[in-house]
């Protein structure tokens, strides 16, 4: 019986008291309360929040989630009546100082997008340190400078072999062999340097998207229109699907989804609208591809696999895969070495719980649902053990359970003419893709009520340590300790 006494020892650690709470739930007692009359001051606060805020809003994390994070901040040096207004690309604080003063006002746009995992894990150090700790304003704002303005902590060159690596690993998760392992893991390198080079003299990411999608289907075309002459045996579509896989990792969609359930449905619409225009862009340019190829003489096959497998024998290579994909997107990533550890754990766990239930043929949607939960849930329990924000692990986790394959076919379906398969295909696609948001959404809901302790249970509301000066007398040492 001692596996299941080491068992339960490790489910209590994870989901015990001594867990932390994945988000703000109720402002702490002011460590160092400001001087809300100073109006430098409380500017300094301010602009500490929404910076804090938009390291989480760049990255793709909720507007709610977002808000919590600028009010919690706030509400560390004692404005602890804030209203925050977080939208697509703008975050607004006012805080309240009393009926004889006027409000202080604070707003910040964001400019950019950012997939640095590591920023994000940083100002979540940073959080946790403005909860325990006596930090002044001007010290956390030159910390929290440092972490956006520091360069990526892996080369460019580890990225580019992690994004390869993701689409290699895609491949053989579909079905694919080493050949088709090897050219996706080829192409996606290509598709990488070049929309970088792109992006250095400003093209808008829409096009980008174009011709990463045109790169995508390029190879398959040609490796097909070579099969007989180099006896070639492959199948252009899990190309394609591999490359559009890892051109959809990078959208937003999970944070698009999560606003329009938790409440927040303008900067949802904008953020769903932001993924459906860079999908576009994707699919106008493996259209482009295909419909070049077809001009040449070299169609590809209509015939195109489907993305799931019910096979239980395949499991094995697949939850490696899954594992190998997840890990190399929150490489990608830049994500720190442990959470890069825990995001592969959790692709695992997502391929695994959706490979379950295809065998019990509840079908892909459903089934993509419960295994986003799974992911969401166990991502959510172990983040934090992790010291590992939440988003990074959902994010990498559901990343093996995009929808490549199932778009690609509907796209091909419309371009051939077959309009009720290709609408069928898009539809299976967008179903997956939201039936993924969501299910991360429950699953990190689920993860935060599980973990919350016994104490906050009690009184609904967090009892923060302070700092107090004891005195060990005359001419002896100051001495702080908690309580």
């Amino acid at each position: 019986m001692a596996w299941w006494q080491s068992a339960v020892t490790t489910l209590g650690k994870l989901v015990g008291e001594r867990a932390v709470v994945d988000e703000p739930v109720a402002a702490p007692t002011p460590l160092q309360p400001i001087d809300l009359t100073e109006d430098a001051r409380v500017a300094q606060v301010l602009d500490l929040a929404v910076r804090s805020g938009e390291v989480l809003l760049a990255a793709g994390t909720s507007a709610v989630d977002t808000a919590a994070q600028v009010q919690f901040v706030a509400a560390t040096y004692g404005l602890a009546r804030c209203d925050v207004d977080v939208t697509y690309n703008s975050i607004r604080v006012s805080a309240y100082r009393g009926p004889t003063m006027p409000p202080a006002t604070s707003m910040r746009i964001v400019h950019y997008r950012s997939l640095d995992f590591t920023r994000l894990a940083a100002v979540d150090k940073l959080t946790r340190q403005l909860r325990t700790e006596a930090i002044d304003p001007v010290i956390a704002l030159a910390e929290i400078s440092a972490i956006t303005h520091s360069p990526h902590p892996y080369n460019r060159w580890v990225a580019t072999f992690a994004w390869s690596g993701m689409a290699a690993s895609v491949a053989v998760l579909l079905g694919g062999g080493a050949l088709v392992a090897l050219v996706s893991l080829l192409t996606t390198a290509v598709i990488y340097l070049v929309n970088l080079t792109l992006n250095r003299f400003g093209l808008p990411y829409f096009f980008q998207q174009v011709v990463g999608g045109f790169i995508a289907a390029t190879p398959a075309g040609i490796l097909y229109a070579l099969r007989e002459p180099l006896a070639l045996d492959v199948k252009p579509s899990l190309v394609i699907a591999a490359g559009l896989t890892v051109l959809l990792s990078g959208l937003a969609l999970v944070g698009s989804v999560q606003d329009a359930i938790t409440g927040a449905p303008v900067t949802g619409v904008a953020r769903f609208f932001e993924v459906l225009m860079l999908t576009g862009g994707m699919i106008a340019g493996v259209a482009l591809s295909l419909r070049i190829a077809a001009a040449l003489g070299a169609p590809l096959p209509l015939t195109v696999p489907s993305q799931f497998s019910t096979s239980l024998t395949e499991l094995p290579v697949q939850v490696v895969a899954g594992a190998a994909t997840a890990l190399f997107f929150a490489l990608a990533c830049y994500a720190e070495r442990r959470a890069v550890v825990v995001a592969a754990l959790s692709g695992a766990a997502g391929i695994l719980v959706l490979n379950l239930g295809l065998a019990m043929s509840i079908g892909p949607v459903v089934g993509t649902a419960i295994a986003a939960t799974a992911v969401g849930f166990v991502g959510g329990l172990l983040a934090r053990r992790a010291l590992t924000p939440p988003l990074v692990i959902a994010v990498s986790g559901i990343t093996p359970l995009l929808p490549g394959l199932s778009l690609y076919r509907g796209l091909y379906a419309l371009l051939n003419d077959e309009l009720l398969l290709g609408i069928s295909g898009m539809m299976s696609a967008f179903g997956i893709g939201v039936a993924l948001a969501a299910g991360v959404t429950l699953g990190e809901w689920g993860a935060r009520t599980v973990r919350r302790p016994r104490m906050l249970r009690r009184t609904e509301a967090l009892r923060y340590p302070f700092l107090q000066r004891m005195q060990n007398g005359p001419g002896a040492r100051n001495l702080w300790f908690r309580r």
